[in-house]
């Protein structure tokens, strides 16, 4: 009886592993591999340009290419550093940017409230709506996604001008037309409207997951519905809500789309303000502090909520 001798496998070539073991030798391991493109893409596209825009917050206006003052000044062979505080001194002792801040964090959280209040029981429906369902609840809700921002405030205009749909229709019950456009209502309407489906999603990530046997619990325990809402359907679904209201009250706050075509001359929001100063009067100094002092007042919150949500997570 013969034996055939066995031919190994070919051997597969793993390319990565030279360059895993060339990474090695200059002390790049593959955890950090990974982490480059991220910090990459954050130096190169928020880092850098934030350092520039802060830099030119720190000059004056002055009229040439480009319109502010060099921070750098070479003299008689000596480099000297200028920096002024002008602009951050104006923002506090102006009242416009005193009233624009205070007026945008007003609209703001007045709207990231009512689009919780619409909101959570429109998640809430569709985290306990039949698996079939919720598929197709969930896709009219990320359906605007699919239509222009820009389209879809203009489409705004045509229900809550003077003679919009609105009107037309109250028009047939005889009721005088309202006024809706260029008010403070109008922006309201379009900042809920517009980022609605960033409070959904992330409580319908949060309420999907809540585990029904504690629902048949407390009922079985004699709890009526509302206090089983408050005692545990509220207190589990925080994260969500605090999510979504991250993610409504940051864009609300530098807003300046809505206002602009739904709001009228005496809503001052701080997004008006910083278009003003950059192409009306051309001031980029003034404006560029105007976009660091809004990036501040939009990180105190979010570094309150994070705090507050991890609070949360450790109960």
């Amino acid at each position: 009886m013969s034996y055939e001798p066995t031919i190994p496998p070919p051997r597969r070539l793993k390319p990565w592993k030279a360059v895993e073991r060339g990474l090695a030798k200059v002390g790049i391991s593959g955890k950090a591999l990974v982490l480059i493109a991220p910090v990459l893409w954050l130096l190169v596209f928020f880092l850098i340009p934030l350092a520039v825009v802060f830099g030119i917050s720190l000059a004056t206006k002055q009229f040439g290419r480009p319109p502010y003052s060099p921070l750098l000044t070479t003299e008689d062979g000596t480099v000297q550093l200028t920096l002024h505080l002008n602009n951050y001194i104006k923002l506090f002792s102006d009242s416009l940017y005193v009233a624009a801040y205070l007026s945008s964090i007003r609209i703001a959280f007045i709207a990231t409230v009512i689009t919780l209040i619409v909101g959570y029981p429109m998640a809430y429906a569709i985290a306990r709506a039949p698996d079939p369902w919720r598929n197709v609840l969930l896709m009219l809700v990320v359906l605007p996604f699919f239509t222009s921002f820009l389209l879809r405030i203009y489409a705004l205009t045509g229900f809550m001008r003077g003679n919009g749909l609105i009107n037309q229709f109250l028009g047939l019950f005889g009721i005088e037309p309202l006024v809706m456009m260029q008010t403070d209502f109008a922006v309201y309407v379009g900042l809920i409207y517009s980022y609605l489906p960033f409070m959904i999603l992330p409580l319908y990530t949060t309420l999907v997951k809540l585990d029904a046997s504690l629902i048949e619990a407390s009922a079985d325990l004699g709890s009526r519905p509302w206090q089983t809402f408050i005692s545990i359907t509220l207190p589990l679904s925080l994260p969500g809500i605090l999510a979504g209201s991250l993610l409504v009250f940051i864009p609300a706050v530098g807003e300046y789309v809505i206002p602009a075509l739904l709001g009228g001359p005496e809503t001052l929001m701080i997004g008006r303000v910083l278009w003003d100063e950059f192409f009306s009067a051309t001031n980029w100094p003034r404006a560029a502090a105007v976009a660091v002092a809004m990036l501040a007042v939009v990180v105190v919150p979010i570094m309150l909520l994070q705090k507050a949500q991890n609070a949360v997570v450790e109960k």
